[in-house]
């Protein structure tokens, strides 16, 4: 599978909560951590997801925000994930940032040359990935 999202985490669905419309698809990824998933009822069976299922967890890096001293914020984003700068990369208006989670997974966002200088974003500052459950589009095997 080739796409153009700049972030691929393969995972397990832990559990699965069905919805008329929609249903919620909780993931565990390699090194722990959860994500939260919010996909079509209709794309649940068709993708056969239930608990067990192996998946790839699809974010573009735009639909990921960055946050510092976060303890005590609460956010109505599902996916608030921990971890380390591991490289920052400079564009004429925006930066590509790469942050590992606390399990060793990477993710990437595109943040604006100034949140980076407002933040304080460099290799080795600690950061929070901020992911709606609605950008998390899930594959599987075909």
């Amino acid at each position: 599978m080739k796409v153009s999202a700049r972030n691929a985490l393969n995972g397990k669905v832990v559990s699965i909560k069905e919805g008329p419309v929609n249903s919620e698809a909780i993931v565990e990824l390699a090194g722990g951590e959860q994500l939260v998933a919010v996909v079509t009822s209709e794309s649940t069976k068709h993708l056969g997801l239930e608990s067990g299922s192996q998946v790839t967890a699809l974010i573009k890096a735009p639909w990921v925000m960055l946050m510092t001293e976060c303890d005590d914020i609460r956010l109505s984003a599902r996916n608030c994930l921990k971890g380390k700068v591991v490289s920052v990369s400079d564009g004429a208006v925006n930066a590509e940032v790469v942050l590992e989670l606390t399990g060793g997974s990477r993710l990437c966002a595109i943040v604006t040359r100034d949140a980076v200088e407002e933040l304080g974003l460099e290799s080795g500052v600690d950061a929070s990935a901020v992911i709606k459950a609605s950008n998390i589009i899930l594959a599987v095997p075909a």
